[in-house]
C-alpha cells in the first residue's frame, strides 16, 4: 500500500504567504515553517539556559515544522480575515482541525498518533505552544524587516502590530531574542562580519 502524507507535505512550497501584500520576494509556507522551527527551538533553548526551564527544544521545533501544514488544504488565509471576528476565528480553527485529520488519514495507522501530536498538539505543554506561537510571530516580524530593508513600506503596519503583539505575550525568551538576535536581520552579510 502507498501512503501520501510526505508527498502532500512537500506541497507546502507551493503555498505563498502574505497574499494580500506587495512582496519584494515571495515566501512560501515551507520556508516559513523552517524559520519558525529554528526560532521555536532557539526560544526553548533560551528558556532552558537563561531561565532554568526544562522544555524539549526538539519537540518545539517539530511542532513548529508542522504548524501551518493544514494550509496545503485550506490555503493561507490572510491574518486580517482569519482574525476579523470570533466567528471567523472559530470557523477557521474547525477547518484547520478537519484538514489536520484529512492529512493524518494519509499516514499508516501505526504512525498517526506520533504525527497527531505535531499537527494537533493537544498534549504539548502550554508554555511550549506559546513559544511556537511567538516563533511564528517572530518569523513574520523578520519578513517585515526584510521587506523594509528592500525599501518596501507595505509591511510597516504589520511590523508595528507584530512588535506590539510580541510584547504583549510577555515572554522573557522573546525579549532576549529581540535584544540579542533581531538586530542582525537589519544588517548586510558584510555587516554581520561573517568570513566565507
Amino acid at each position: 500500500m502507498s501512503y501520501h502524507f510526505f508527498a502532500i507535505m512537500s506541497r507546502m512550497k507551493y503555498i505563498n504567504r502574505w497574499s494580500l501584500m506587495n512582496n519584494t520576494r515571495q515566501e512560501n509556507i515551507s520556508e516559513h515553517s523552517l524559520t519558525v522551527a529554528m526560532l521555536a527551538h532557539a526560544l526553548a533553548v533560551i528558556s532552558n539556559k537563561r531561565f532554568g526551564n526544562h522544555l524539549d527544544p526538539e519537540h518545539a521545533a517539530a511542532v513548529a515544522l508542522f504548524h501551518d501544514c493544514t494550509e496545503i488544504i485550506t490555503g493561507d488565509l490572510p491574518t486580517p480575515i482569519k482574525y476579523s471576528s470570533k466567528t471567523m476565528r472559530n470557523a477557521y480553527k474547525d477547518i484547520e482541525a478537519e484538514a489536520a485529520e484529512q492529512l493524518l488519514s494519509t499516514l499508516p495507522e501505526a504512525l498517526r498518533e506520533e504525527y497527531r501530536e505535531l499537527l494537533l498538539p493537544e498534549k504539548t505543554d502550554a508554555y511550549t505552544l506559546s513559544l511556537v506561537k511567538a516563533a511564528d510571530k517572530l518569523s513574520a516580524l523578520i519578513k517585515c524587516i526584510e521587506e523594509e530593508r528592500m525599501g518596501n513600506l507595505e509591511f510597516n503596519r504589520a511590523k508595528t502590530e507584530l512588535i506590539t503583539s510580541l510584547n504583549q505575550m510577555n515572554l522573557p525568551e522573546v525579549s532576549v531574542f529581540i535584544q540579542e538576535f533581531l538586530p542582525s536581520y537589519r544588517l548586510s552579510l558584510d555587516e554581520q562580519n561573517i568570513s566565507l
